[in-house]
């Protein structure tokens, strides 16, 4: 019997990408969406409004594994008040509205795999994270992850298998930090940022869907799992490769850390901070990364661009 998959925040990059790859792989997919009741190609789409404290019951009463990846975007606007308030509660209250439904509504979900990321760390520096680290929020995205992974694992208590991926910065070519990252480079303007020794956690978009459904397959697995590639590079060795692989020279001397505190306020802490995460966990689930390197990544990703 083929499984039936209900994602939230599906019309992101990494929903679109990881609902191709569950229909490829013989699952039904189904969406959570703002914007009602639909059917596109084989995926059936139900409603669902924080606001209304609202789920379509047939989403739920249909689904074995949940995959929950709705959130308002970090980087999408500067981070003002309302923003941060925005981006915590589209957390807090979307999980906490599919853990009161679950509780309410006949179901048979069986897994729930939740987003989370790798901000849970802060910025740690050099040490080695790995998914028992002691974690004491010392900056806003610390702060939401541990809110948000809070409210995930309490779906745990409905005897629901649950999981968290926290995801590194995701590398893809259908936009998010790599455009946006490749496009000074592009033009000859690549530089590091700051000092460039910050430490930054990856992972390739088609290893972290692959992730998802490995997961899934591998059911005496739960709790947090590091979605990240195993090799973390510093800031600056990310931004000389990306120069080599698009064939473009880096001049330019770091942008200092003022520039970019003026620039981007308080959400310059994304890109200033950083954490040398570990995958040793999800390699020892027998996970293999077909994007082990971030040269190998790149290569993959910007090939029809050089």
């Amino acid at each position: 019997m083929s499984k039936n998959v209900l994602i939230t925040g599906a019309s992101g990059t990494v929903g679109s990408v990881l609902t191709e790859l569950l229909i490829k792989k013989g699952y039904k997919v189904s969406h959570l969406s703002r914007s009602g009741s639909a059917k596109r190609g084989s995926v059936r789409i139900f409603g669902w409004d924080l606001a209304e404290n609202y789920i379509e019951p047939a989403a739920l009463e249909n689904a074995h594994i949940i995959i929950h990846l709705a959130g308002a975007g970090v980087a999408d606007e500067r981070w003002t008040d309302k923003r941060k308030k925005e981006i915590k509660d589209s957390r807090i209250f979307s999980t906490r509205l599919l853990f009161e439904k679950l509780k309410q509504i006949p179901h048979k979900v069986e897994t729930f795999i939740s987003a989370s990321a790798v901000g849970i760390y802060g910025n740690s520096g050099k040490a080695l994270m790995r998914e028992d680290a002691n974690i004491h929020p010392s900056d806003f995205l610390a702060d939401v992850t541990q809110s948000w992974e809070e409210e995930v694992f309490q779906i745990q208590e409905l005897n629901i298998r649950t999981l968290a991926l926290r995801i590194g910065v995701v590398l893809s070519n259908q936009g998010g930090a790599l455009e946006k990252m490749a496009l000074p480079v592009k033009y000859g303007a690549g530089a590091a940022l700051g000092s460039g020794e910050q430490i930054m956690s990856w992972i390739h978009i088609d290893d972290l869907c692959e992730m998802f459904c490995h997961l899934i397959q591998k059911e005496s697995y739960s709790g947090a799992f590091n979605a990240v590639a195993p090799n973390p590079v510093s800031n600056k060795e990310f931004t000389r490769t990306l120069a080599k692989v698009l064939n473009k020279p880096i001049f330019l001397p770091p942008v200092p850390a003022f520039v970019l505190k003026i620039m981007l306020g308080e959400m310059s802490a994304m890109v200033l901070g950083g954490s040398n995460v570990s995958a040793e966990k999800i390699l020892k689930t027998g996970f293999a990364f077909k994007y082990s390197t971030a040269e190998d990544a790149l290569k993959d990703l910007l090939k029809t661009n050089n």
